[in-house]
């Protein structure tokens, strides 16, 4: 019998709800204890489920619905105007109980502003924060947030960001005793916004965090933290720069190989030794923000995920889940605020 149940939004995305189906099949092969509750348009997905022979599978649903929310849809106006959106939807089955967590590749605002309407944050919490695991040299899962939910943050929402990073490095990735870092225009004390120096102060005082001061953007990868906090615009556009070099690295040398017979055997060569290392770096690994403080596991995936970036989203959310992660921050975050009284 299974013990966990997911929900999918199946129409989000810019890729259509192929890509979703076709992760789906690999999700119920790699979690024989998972459930699937999908939700989308059953003339559109019934004979994608058929296609990958998946159709009447025992652990996989689904519900119709024919509203979905485009990219474009203003937040607020998906609120009132697609009550029955397949991402609502989706996100309604984790708050009535009948999903434990979500994955979607729809319309980022929309997702969280639906996701905070019907889930509500943690007890404690004043926001939520979205996060993904970035690659680190020492080759373990690194943390970076906030991507986006709060483009700005004050000292308190900043201190709980690091919190929750270290819950989910703790629980999900197994360390230990997470080094929690502020990303900041350099190392000194003395250096960057007031937010962002009041926050390190309360994260230096808590007994509870493993603070290791402020990192520059160029050790976001060099594993010197297991969880870096800053506000959402700083994250986003972090991580995007470093997401489109890596593609340029990769492009570059792919154009290469087409070019003098020399240069092609010198990059089919480097290709290969290099290949490994792409695979590590490649954002598809990394595929899944998670939308943490709220009472149920939201997984946002990017919205031109391939199959197998939305894998990889299903993947994190059903962790997240078999860990039961919000209750985790939730009982963390209640310890650190009595500590703190």
């Amino acid at each position: 019998m299974s013990s966990l149940t997911l929900a999918i939004d199946a129409m989000g995305g810019d890729r259509g709800p192929a890509i979703v189906v076709a992760a789906l099949k690999r999700a119920l092969q790699s979690f024989p204890d998972t459930e699937f509750l999908v939700f989308g348009d059953q003339a559109i997905l019934i004979p994608l489920l058929r296609a990958e022979k998946i159709h009447s599978h025992p652990r996989l649903a689904l519900e119709h619905t024919d509203e979905v929310i485009e990219m474009t849809d203003k937040p607020g106006q998906s609120l009132r105007s697609k009550p029955k959106a397949s991402m609502r939807l989706a996100i309604e089955s984790v708050a009535d109980g009948r999903a434990q967590g979500c994955v979607s590749s729809g319309n980022t605002g929309a997702l969280m502003a639906i996701a905070y309407l019907k889930l509500k944050t943690i007890p404690g919490i004043l926001r939520p924060a979205l996060v993904a695991q970035i690659p680190t040299e020492h080759g373990r899962q690194g943390f970076l947030l906030d991507l986006g939910a709060n483009p700005r943050c004050d000292a308190d929402t900043l201190f709980q960001f690091g919190v929750m990073g270290s819950v989910l490095a703790k629980e999900v990735a197994g360390i230990a005793a997470p080094k929690v870092a502020l990303l900041n225009m350099g190392e000194e004390d003395i250096k960057g916004p007031d937010a962002v120096r009041h926050a390190a102060q309360q994260l230096k005082d808590c007994a509870d965090i493993n603070y290791i001061g402020f990192i520059e953007g160029n050790d976001l990868f060099s594993g010197k933290a297991d969880v870096v906090v800053c506000d959402g615009f700083t994250g986003n556009v972090a991580l995007k720069s470093c997401e489109g070099m890596a593609q340029l690295v990769y492009q570059n040398l792919h154009k290469s190989m087409k070019g003098y017979w020399f240069s092609r055997l010198m990059a089919l060569f480097l290709f290969k030794r290099f290949k490994k290392s792409w695979n590590w770096l490649n954002p598809d690994q990394y595929n899944g923000a998670s939308l943490l403080g709220l009472r149920g596991v939201v997984m946002k995936s990017h919205g031109n995920a391939s199959a197998n970036a939305f894998y990889n989203a299903i993947k994190q959310a059903q962790a997240e889940s078999s860990f039961q992660l919000p209750k985790r921050i939730h009982d963390r975050v209640e310890s650190v605020l009595l500590n703190t009284e």
